[in-house]
């Protein structure tokens, strides 16, 4: 949790907003934290950060920030699963712990896992015991606006609408394709994120594409580098618990249907390495590595020998982005951890040994 100085709601007897946000892998939701966290405006925030995987890089890259309110014994993080498949393990007594504490938060901010379905969460803050005291203040979905431009959660709509002519029955969607409109048909407010990566044609597109992928209409908005005002995502106020009925996922639909619904349809897995002596080179086999296996995203850290501050990967399809993000800390074990992230398929000893060469 990440807290600032104002006074306590609990004594009034006013309900805590809670902001959601969800978006697919890579997408930009930790950096746009980030910049709340920075631009707090003197409210006192709760983070909690739920991660795929059991490699926290969201909660380390947040710890890192350097901002006044960013410590880092006050972020909660769930890992290793997906939040909306343990609300009652883990969730909800998250909740509670931290509504039991003293000097309760202003307002609370949830990032989702990018694998995350946003319905079933959402419902959580029905439970009796969070209702009475916790609101929805608004779910914000962010959407990596250049990876829709390149049609990643997109099948070739010419041969979909074709085979569609010839089976009304066909059921297309790819477990990539469903959660996309899902994590849409929950949002309150839609951030076009990565928008300074496209042309005003490209931009114009992905709103058409979006808008296109769920039925509901919620207001739209552009921004790069995940730059929004705490102002604009912070106060919605909509109390979007009382409407989860009008936001169903397509994993409810299937339950409703009375179908099973596997969440084994991603998988990830971890790699420890030595220092990485040429960071540039590896970078840049990382990269044929992610696009030869169809990795949907690998994160992590690097220890890069002569550099005080460790090297921070992030990869997004064939996009990585790395930078020096913080110096190590003194007594900290310099290291090299990445997570990969991909559907259920995965070679994983072929994704392994071919990221042990490429350190090599």
């Amino acid at each position: 949790m990440i807290f600032s100085k104002t006074g306590d709601r609990k004594a009034s007897g006013a309900k805590i907003p809670a902001t959601v946000i969800t978006g697919f892998l890579g997408a930009g939701k930790t950096t746009m934290i980030r910049n709340i966290l920075e631009n707090a405006d003197g409210r006192r925030i709760a983070l909690i950060i739920n991660e795929f995987g059991d490699l926290g890089v969201d909660g380390d890259v947040l710890k890192g920030c350097g901002a006044e309110a960013c410590s880092e014994d006050d972020i909660i993080e769930l890992t290793n699963g997906c939040i909306c498949c343990t609300v009652a393990d883990d969730f909800i007594p998250t909740m509670t712990r931290l509504l039991e504490r003293e000097g309760r938060p202003d307002h609370i901010v949830i990032e989702t896992s990018g694998l995350a379905l946003p319905q079933p969460l959402i419902a959580a803050f029905n439970w009796p015991d969070i209702r009475t005291q916790v609101t929805v203040d608004g779910v914000i979905t962010v959407v990596d606006s250049a990876a829709v431009a390149a049609g990643r959660f997109a099948d070739d709509h010419d041969k979909v609408d074709a085979a569609r002519a010839e089976d009304d029955n066909l059921d297309h969607e790819s477990p990539i394709e469903e959660l996309f409109e899902d994590q849409l048909t929950a949002a309150d407010l839609i951030v076009l994120n990565k928008t300074d990566l496209l042309d005003a044609a490209g931009i114009e597109a992905v709103r058409r594409e979006v808008a296109a992928r769920t039925t509901r209409k919620p207001m739209m908005i552009e921004a790069a580098n995940g730059a929004v005002p705490a102002s604009v995502l912070l106060g919605l106020g909509v109390g979007t618990e009382d409407d989860i009925a009008n936001r169903k996922s397509h994993h409810e639909m299937e339950h409703e249907a009375g179908e099973e619904h596997d969440h084994d349809e991603f998988a990830s897995f971890v790699v420890e390495l030595g220092p990485i002596a040429d960071s540039t080179g590896f970078v840049s086999r990382l990269k044929a590595i992610v696009s030869a296996h169809d990795v949907l995203r690998l994160k992590g850290f690097a220890d890069v020998p002569g550099k005080p501050m460790r090297l921070l990967i992030q990869a997004v399809g064939t996009r990585i982005d790395p930078y020096f993000d913080r110096a190590w800390a003194a007594g900290e074990a310099r290291r090299t951890r990445l997570v990969v992230i991909g559907l259920h398929d995965l070679d994983e000893a072929a994704l392994r040994a071919a990221i042990v060469a490429a350190a090599a």
